[in-house]
């Protein structure tokens, strides 16, 4: 007998400037039936304000915003006490922002240059786990 592992569905929201990025991650992340996108922001206030108002089980968040930081947005939904899974997915992947993001409360921490892919695998087992 063969068993199905199933999964909770997972409302994602997606924080980036760059259009390109979000199409991206849209295409691959409506792949995933158990995925909806909930969301869109580029800029911090946004963002933030959505985030809070929609709570979303999984955060897609760049480091730098039109107008800010994803780090402050990172700071002001944990400070708010957002339980979402933050997944950090920048161009920045310096040790020293790795360091800032995971200690404002980030999850997980990619490069967009080299691991773009592992977005919606960590999302799979986020959902797995659930």
């Amino acid at each position: 007998m063969q068993t199905t592992v199933k999964t909770k569905p997972i409302n994602v929201f997606i924080v980036d400037d760059s259009a390109i990025v979000r199409e991206r991650l849209t295409a691959l992340l409506n792949e995933v039936p158990s995925i909806t996108i909930v969301g869109f922001a580029d800029n911090p206030l946004a963002a933030t304000e959505a985030i809070v108002a929609q709570q979303p089980d999984v955060i897609i968040l760049d480091i730098f915003l039109t107008g800010g930081s994803g780090i402050h947005v990172l700071k002001n939904i944990r400070g708010k006490h957002v339980p979402a899974k933050v997944i950090m997915l920048t161009n920045y992947a310096q040790e020293e922002y790795r360091r800032k993001c995971f200690e404002e409360g980030a999850d997980y921490f990619y490069d967009k240059s080299i691991e773009f892919e592992k977005v919606v695998e960590t999302i799979h087992r986020i959902a797995e786990a659930a």
